[in-house]
């Protein structure tokens, strides 16, 4: 790990544009940076992408960092971590129940035959699913959408089957509520 001093040198190189500033950055502090990510991200695939994130926000802000502020490191600690737990809620937001044909589970869930308000429905569906326990709204989806059994949903979740009833009867019915509601 370096120094600090050799950390506010090569910041302040890059931000004056200094591209080599930034490689001698990354060899620097990669390592450290990469295990904080990956610690909260726990995908190796993107934990890199969040890396490589991380230093474009590196190179955009580094002319920003103010030495007086404290010590080079925990400022780039602090952008890790931040662009690490951004990228985290991201994929919770989006995130569904991987279906095995791939497609839309959202989409799967609408009447296909009432076009007129499909993208209506659609996207009230989608903001109810969304308020969901993520495990409740799998199971909705591999239930309605996949055809999934409860014994199947309850070896898929590890819990007792009368657990997975008890999970569709109250997300159906929040959705429900919600429905009412968004519609």
């Amino acid at each position: 790990m370096a120094d600090d001093a050799t950390l506010r040198r090569l910041l302040a190189g890059i931000g004056r544009g200094e591209a080599d500033q930034l490689a001698e950055l990354y060899d620097l502090t990669s390592p450290k940076l990469y295990g904080l990510i990956l610690r909260i991200q726990r995908d190796r695939a993107l934990a890199e992408d969040v890396l490589q994130d991380v230093y474009m926000r590196i190179w955009q802000a580094a002319g920003t960092y103010r030495p007086d502020a404290g010590p080079p490191m925990p400022w780039l600690i602090a952008i890790a971590r931040n662009r690490s737990i951004d990228s985290v809620r991201r994929k919770v937001e989006v995130q569904g129940p991987e279906l095995e044909s791939g497609e839309d589970w959202v989409a799967r869930l609408i009447d296909p035959h009432d076009e007129a308000v499909a993208f209506q429905n659609r996207d009230a569906l989608a903001a109810c699913l969304g308020r969901l326990d993520p495990r409740h709204r799998d199971c909705v989806v591999l239930a309605y959408c996949e055809g999934r059994s409860r014994e199947e949903l309850a070896r898929r979740f590890d819990c007792p089957v009368n657990t997975i009833k008890t999970w569709l009867h109250r997300a159906l019915a929040a959705l429900k509520t919600c429905l009412e509601v968004v519609s």
